[in-house]
Parts: C-alpha cells; structure tokens; sequence
C-alpha cells in the first residue's frame, strides 16, 4: 500500500535520515577493530580426486571432498575428518567457521563412506592413513592453500571420533601436520574394543583420567556389530542391508562362519578387518592377528611420534571412548615433546559439538597456524578446562559451568589431588549365570527392596532357583552392592574414580579361573534418590584366580565422571556378572567379591575456576554499540512509518523456545475456546498438555504453529510474535492433523518431497539422522501405502523432525497406537528431547503422559488449572504410604507430628497427608521411633491428580 500524498515528505525524510544513520553506522564499524566485521565471503569448491588404493597401490580409489576457501588466499589449510558411518557433509557447519576465521578447509568423504569409493579399514595405515597423506600432496598444490616448503602445505588437522584418530595416526606418521585437535576419540582400539577396567598392578593417580591399560578385557559385542551393521549391514552374513529396526539386547554374537571355512565376502570392509570381527564375535578374545590390526590402527602406535600442537576434545559421559583414552593421548604425547591442551565437554544434551567448541578449536589453529597468531589466535588460554552441570536450587533446571585450570595435572610434575571415601561391606557370592545372560530372571524383592532402599552394604542380588555353594547358607547372586559413608563436604569429582577389589574363585563350582564384572557408581542422596556417574559400566576381567581360596587383588578404574558429590550423599558400588553390551562367559561361574586394600573409592578433584568472559576490546565495543543503537533507531522508525508486521525479539525471551501469555480464542459455537491461558516451555523441557475433549488443546497448539490468530494476548517462540508466515516458524516442527503421505512414495521420498516445498536446501533437512532417531530404518524405503497406522504416525513424526527444529509440536501423537508402538514413539519423543530441543504435547493417554513428559499443563473449559512437572502434580495434595516394619508404630509416630492431616493403616503400609510437611520430616521422625522404611512414596498416580483437578469422576 502506497503512502498517501500528504505523508510522502515525511516519508521521504525518514528515508533520508534512514540512509544516513546506516551510512555513518557502517562507517563506524569499517573504521574499527578487525576482528568485529562481518566474516568474509566463503566459496566452496567441489571436487573428487583418485588416490593409490593399500599397500600394494596398484589400483585408484576415488576420494569426495570439498574445499572452502576464505577470500584471502593463500591461507593456512585445516582438514577435518568426519566419524563413523559420516560423511564430509556432517563438517561443513564448522568448516565454513574455520574459513570464516582465513582458513582454506578441506572436508571429505573417508574410504566407504559417502561418495567414496574404496573399501573401509577402520584407519589403517595402509588405508585411510596412506589417503590422508596423499591428500596432503594435492593440497600443496592447490593455489589456495599456504605451503613452507615444496609439496608442504601449512596444515592443520582435526577431525570427530573416526576422524579424530585419524589426525593423530596423520600426524605421527607424516611431518607435514603442523597442528592438531582430535575430538571424542580413542587411544587404542583394543581397549576401546576390549575394555578392562582392573589391573594386578596398582593404577597410577598422577593424572585425573588415568585407566588401567595393557590387560586384555570383555569384547564390547553390541557395539562392535552396530558399527558393521551402520556402515554395511552384519559382515557375517554378507549382507549390505540397513539394520533391522528392532531393537536388539541379545548377548548373542551375530552368525558366523565355522573354523575352516572360506573366506568371509564383506561388501564395505577389506577381508582382514571382517575375520578379525568373526573371530572377536565368535571368541571373545583377539588373536595375534587381529591384536596386530587393533594395534596398527590406534593412535598409541605413533603417539611417540606427535609433537605438535595438540588439542583433545572429549565428552564427559561418552560411554564408548571415555576419558581415560584422553588422557592416555595426553600423556604419551606430551611424553613425545607435543603442547597439549585438553577440553572435556558435557554433551549429554546435544550429538554434536556446540559453536562454542568449534570456536577454541578455531583459536587453536589460529595460534599455531596463522602468523602472529592471527586475529583471535593470541588470546590466553587454559591448558585444561571441563564443564560442571548441576541442578539449579529448585531441581527444575539444569546449569552448565566451564571450569578451567592452567594445566592438565600429571602431565609433567603436580598429581591431581585426590579425595578418599571408606567403602563399607564385607565379601558377597555373585554367579555368572550360564550361557552369560543378562535376562536372568529379576531378584527377590526383598533382595531388591534391599539395595533400592540403601540397606547395609554387602546386598547381593540372584535370580530365584540359583543353586548355592555346598555349604553356604545364602544362594550366590548376579550383583553385589557396597556403599561408602555419607561425604562429610562437597567433592568434585573431575576424572576417573578407582578402588581395590579381592576377587576370588569359589572352590567347588564350574567355570575357569577368570572373573568377569562389570562396575557402575552411583551417588544415592539422603533421600534415597540415585544419580548413576559416567556414560557406563566399567568392564572387569580378572584371570589366575586360584580356586584354593587364595584371594586376587586388583586395582579398578570405575567410569569416568565430572560429577559433584554433595555433603550428605554417599557412593554406591554395584559389582554385577552381566551387561547386554558385553560378551560374558559362557559357562557358569561362582566368585567371593569384595572391598580391598585400604577399602576406600579415591576421587580425582582437580581444582580450577570458573571462566571469564573475556571482554571484547573498547573500541569494538563502542562501535558495536553505537552501530546497534544506530541500526534499532532505524529499524523502529521504519517499522513505525512503514507498518511493519515484523517485530524484534524480546531479548529477556530470546532463549526460551515457547512462551504464551494470557492468549484468549472464541468460535462462533465456542465462544471461550481458550481464555487467559498461559504456558511456557524451556530447552529440553517436554511439556504434555492434558485435559478433556474441548480443553482447547489442539486450539493452542494451531496457534503456536500459526495455523490460527489469537485474539488476546501474546505468543513468542524465542521472542519472536508470531504471525502466519513469521521467519521463526522455521524453528518450529508439527504434527497437528493426520500426516499426508503420498501413498505411491516411500517414506523417505515423502520426507524429501515434504522438505523441498519448503524452499530450503535438502542438505538442512538433516534426513539421515531424523531417520535415525525416529527409527525408521527398512522400512523407510517401503511405499507409504504398506504402512500401518503406528509406521504412518512415526513417519509423520519423522516429517516434522526435518530440519532438527528446536521446538517439537504434536497433537495427540501416541493416538490409534498398539502397546509396542506406543512405547517406541514415546521413546522416540524422549531421545528428541535429549538433544536439547523441546516438545509441546497434547494426549489424552495420561499412563503415557506421566511416563513421556517432563512437565504437564491441565486445562478446563479453554483455562489453565494447574501447571509443574510430572512429579509435583502427582504429589501435590496428596497422600504419602510409607511401608513399614511395623505400621501401628509408625501411624502414632506420624499422628504426633503437629499440623499432620489424616493418617491410616491398611496391611504393612500407612497413608499419611503431610499437609505441606516434607517428606523427610515424617522419615525422621519414624527413624527416630526405630520404625524400619522399606518404601516412601505418593499414592496416587497422573490419572488421579487430572481427574481432581478437572473435576471429573473415575
């Protein structure tokens, strides 16, 4: 709509003063410091190259990459090397960073993987290493790239997982690296393969990672053959097929071919790596050959090799490639001569690494690449630095602190100090059950109720029928829990916790001289609440037991944690024969386990300081400022003359994904849809809205998704108004009617069709991985036609998921579901939240809410009747049952409490309303009177709490 004639002067001015405002800002920001302009234009330029195939180099295989180039060349070169069943795809994010900070980036595609051709090694040196070196030679010649001499580049590699193996196995066998950061990766394949936690010889606590090396362990089944089956389907059977996408817990290792047979046929994988699968699969151990291979490929074969620049990048939790493989990498390199830096990272919300991460990784290239440093690379920086996450003081939240210390302790002369727990418990009979299952059948509950409730420590736990040792009295068990006294302060613990442990052969049974165990810590509050520490159990194989009795000692290193153990909380050690991950022994087996040495769990506690924010410099400072204020003052006048429907972010919700605030909606037959209705949904936060048909659920939900205006109020996703075609929608995924699937597509073709309409390029769909979270598997390449309804709703899920957005929106998506389906959806909407984004849901299934959603809203009649999380509406107003020893006892105890509502008795149990009072105060009170607590908890479920509050009848 043109402006009408007598407002074209003022128009006109405001176009003028406009101008001059952005002129005069874009002055001032030209003229002041470099590092604060707008990143340089970055080209990408694609390319596929042919490199010697293995040793013999006789024949090519084809390599897929892409170079970004910054627009100053040449410039020193970064290569980053992608994970696992990756591509050079999942880098580009970062390596148009890196360009934008003057580095000419390579990315490409490993051998099998992506558009390469060729035949995967698992970063042999014959292999992927030999590729990676002659990538180095067509990077010296590209005239975009840096070069020291003829044929060396000026390079730095770094790289994830995979790739970040593969950047220390470059630079200890090629002298042209000059830098390198390593990400989430290991040290030594064997032991990341065959992990064992325990050693006869005590393990050294110079370093806070430190983990017990050189003793062959328990083959890690599951994962090895989940790393076949992502990359070419079960090498055994030759198959190239997807996985199945049913889950599999089976301790079974896959088929595989008999001793004598030929040769097993592997579609992606070279001949050696698939007979030293087979035999790891059928055995368990690995022989001279494939300790050879194993050995080859890991980055301790040349870490004697590396003294460049290094830094290590690793997740805390990472169940597969812990932190004691870190720190190995950080020792033996610093041993070589090499500057190390070491990052541990919490990343339990998100799969990848944040901005924030790439950035270090950049100013470390910076400092060791670019001359002088280059614009950010001469910032000061810690050698070591970790993440803390802790709940807030509410519990609702969860805060993230980075700690940093000026070196890695251990690495040349100071110990990491360590802080000792006495661990109480005497020797306790576990059985490897036969055939080494982890499905044995569940414990007594007595025995249960012992360790969940904290009883004396030394519980073991057995499956019913468990045949005892001639002449105990107490059948032996599968899993053995000691405890440690409550800490008398806080600790933080920052590495890897380690104990002393007797192990011994019971005389008389079956089964050879080798114990296997597997170790999980856990803090246990007073309450009673149990938070398990690191990303998994630690794998114990003890051999040489003597079956006269005579006791094996070992030193264990429990899982790797940043953790803070807080005054009052204790430790619990659970020692158990089986995990679904792991091989076991196959033959039945009775072993005495118990507490050893100075009976204590040591914990690591490095000490460092919460990180600075490091100022910009003031004249940047000045002129971003001046330059914002510039920009809002004409970004406000225009919106003011120019009617703008687009509004700034409110900055105070710039964080929050959802935020709804007295939003009203009328029908002509619904007159009060919705009324003053507000919600709210923080990162990670998985919200379930209940209440009955006409609530107005799926009301809100459209008009989050902007199908629908409200008439009242306000709803903001990260701040932002929404409108029906607001840019910020963009972040938003929904599933709000019946999914529309073309029936003559595969699913996958109607996630490709559904993305594409939206303009956007396929790369952001980011298919492989909603693929994979929604589980997807075979059958997204079956037509949509063949679908029954609990594939068509996962798939329709799948299409909201497209683009990783950062708020979920579902209507009633467990709907129509059978039990199995039921249950897979709600553990798809879970790992979704995991990553860090957050889901808004509508049901009506309340056991499904109560399982799924973190938080719950309840509506009635289009208003908000209650609102908190899952836990707070079952427990609120509600009644407490403590089982007990002796209940008649425990109701006088509790009735003697002032204020206390009714109390009643019925069989071993009492039913208390606390009225307000915690539930701790009554625990107390009946531990006073010698009353025995087997279980506290509230007596009533979701179902209960919504049909109070909705003021139906059951």
């Amino acid at each position: 709509m043109f402006p009408s004639r007598r407002h074209a002067p003022s128009f006109t001015l405001l176009s003028v003063v406009l101008i001059a405002l952005i002129v005069a800002g874009t002055a001032l920001w030209s003229s002041d410091d470099e590092s604060v302009r707008q990143p340089p234009r970055i080209s990408a330029r694609h390319a596929q190259i042919d490199v010697l195939d293995g040793p013999q180099r006789q024949q090519r295989v084809q390599l897929d990459l892409t170079l970004f180039v910054p627009s100053s060349t040449p410039a020193p070169a970064v290569v980053l090397a992608h994970g696992f069943t990756g591509d050079e795809s999942d880098l580009a994010g970062p390596a148009r960073r890196l360009a934008a900070r003057g580095f000419t980036v390579l990315t490409y595609s490993s051998r099998g993987f992506g558009d390469s051709t060729g035949k995967i090694a698992l970063n042999s040196p014959d292999y992927e290493v030999t590729d990676a070196r002659q990538l180095l030679d067509w990077m010296a010649r590209q005239p975009e790239i840096a070069t020291q001499d003829e044929g060396d580049p000026l390079v730095g590699v770094g790289g994830t997982s995979y790739g970040g193996a593969l950047s220390m196995l470059l630079a200890g066998s090629d002298p042209r690296v000059d830098a390198i950061a390593p990400m989430a990766t290991y040290n030594d394949l064997s032991e990341t393969m065959l992990p064992n936690a325990a050693s006869r010889n005590p393990i050294p606590a110079s370093t806070a990672a430190h983990g017990a090396e050189g003793v062959p362990g328990v083959f890690r089944h599951l994962w090895a053959r989940k790393l076949f089956e992502m990359a070419t389907g079960d090498p055994t059977s030759g198959s190239t097929s997807p996985p199945s996408t049913t889950s599999s817990s089976s301790t079974a290792p896959p088929p595989s071919t008999a001793p004598g047979d030929e040769p097993l046929t592997c579609e992606n994988f070279v001949e050696q790596l698939c007979r030293a699968y087979t035999e790891l699969a059928r055995t368990g151990e690995a022989g001279e050959s494939t300790s050879r291979m194993l050995a080859a490929a890991s980055p301790s074969s040349v870490t004697d090799n590396i003294d460049v620049p290094t830094l290590l990048v690793q997740r805390q939790d990472n169940a597969l490639f812990g932190l004691e493989q870190a720190d190995a990498n950080a020792r033996q390199i610093t041993a070589a001569g090499g500057t190390v830096k070491m990052l541990w990272v919490d990343e339990r919300a998100g799969r990848g690494f944040p901005p924030s991460v790439w950035e270090q990784v950049g100013d470390w290239f910076s400092r060791h690449l670019h001359e002088a440093g280059g614009a950010r690379g001469d910032r000061p920086t810690a050698s070591f630095s970790y993440q803390l996450a802790e709940k807030t003081d509410e519990g609702s939240e969860t805060e993230r602190s980075t700690l940093v210390a000026e070196r890695y302790p251990g690495l040349e002369e100071k110990s990491v100090p360590r802080f000792a727990l006495p661990l109480r418990g005497g020797a306790t009979k576990v059985i490897n059950p036969p055939g080494g299952s982890a499905n044995s059948p569940p414990a007594p509950r007595n025995n249960d109720s012992a360790e969940e409730d904290g009883a004396s420590s030394g519980v073991a736990t057995s499956p019913p029928n468990t045949p005892s040792p001639e002449g105990d009295e107490r059948p032996a068990a599968q899993t053995a829990v000691f405890e440690s006294r409550r800490s008398e302060q806080d600790v933080r613990i920052t590495g890897v916790p380690q104990t002393e442990l007797s192990v011994t052969s019971v005389p008389g049974q079956p089964g050879d001289d080798t114990a296997v165990l597997f170790a999980r810590l856990l803090d246990v509050g007073p309450d009673g609440s149990r938070t398990p520490l690191g990303g998994s159990s630690a794998a114990i194989r003890v051999t040489d037991l003597a079956e006269n009795g005579a006791p094996g000692t070992v030193d264990v290193a429990l899982p790797p944690t940043v953790h803070t153990l807080k005054s009052g909380h204790r430790l619990r050690l659970r020692l158990s024969t089986t995990d679904a991950a792991y091989s076991s022994p196959e033959e039945a087996a009775v072993h005495r386990v118990a507490p050893a040495g100075r009976n204590t769990i040591s914990l690591p506690s490095v000490p460092a300081e919460p990180v600075e924010e490091t100022s910009p410099p003031y004249g940047a400072l000045i002129g971003i400022g001046t330059f914002t204020i510039l920009i809002i003052a004409g970004t406000v006048l225009a919106i003011r003359f120019e009617r703008s429907r687009r509004r700034p972010p409110e900055p105070e919700l710039t964080h929050v994904p959802l935020s709804v605030e007295g939003v009203g909606k009328s029908y002509p037959r619904s007159p009060d849809a919705v009324r003053d209705l507000s919600v709210r949904v923080e990162p990670g936060q998985i919200v379930g809205l209940l209440g009955p048909n006409g609530a107005g659920k799926t009301t809100l939900l459209r008009i989050v998704l902007g199908l629908t205006r409200a008439e009242e109020g306000r709803v903001r996703i990260f701040g932002h108004g929404i409108t029906p075609s607001a840019p910020v929608l963009s972040r938003v995924g929904g599933v709000v009617e019946s999914p529309g699937l073309l029936p003559h597509l595969t699913g996958l073709e109607n996630l490709r069709s559904h993305w594409e309409a939206t303009g956007r390029p396929l790369e952001q769909a980011r298919l492989d991985e909603v693929v994979r979270i929604a589980a997807l598997g075979e059958f997204a390449n079956h037509k949509a036609r063949t679908y029954g309804p609990g594939m068509r709703q996962r798939v329709a899920l799948a299409q909201a998921m497209l683009g990783m957005p950062d708020l979920l929106v579902l209507d009633e998506p467990m709907n129509a579901l059978d039990p199995a389906h039921t249950q897979r959806m709600r553990e798809v909407i879970r790992e979704y939240a995991s990553t860090g984004r957050s889901v808004l849901l509508s049901s009506h299934l309340l056991d499904e809410v109560e399982k799924t959603c973190t938080h719950v809203v309840v509506l009635r009649e289009g208003r908000r009747v209650a609102g908190g999380t899952t836990e707070e509406l079952i427990a609120a107003d509600s009644v407490t049952a403590f089982h007990v020893d002796q209940p008649e006892r425990a109701a006088r105890t509790l009735e003697g409490i002032e204020g206390i509502g009714k109390v009643e008795v019925r069989s071993d149990a009492v039913y208390a309303e606390l009225a307000g009072h915690p539930t701790a105060l009554a625990v107390n009170a009946l531990v006073n009177s010698e009353v025995s607590i087997n279980r506290v908890g509230p007596h009533r479920k979701l179902e209960d709490a919504f049909l109070e509050l909705v003021g139906e009848e059951r």
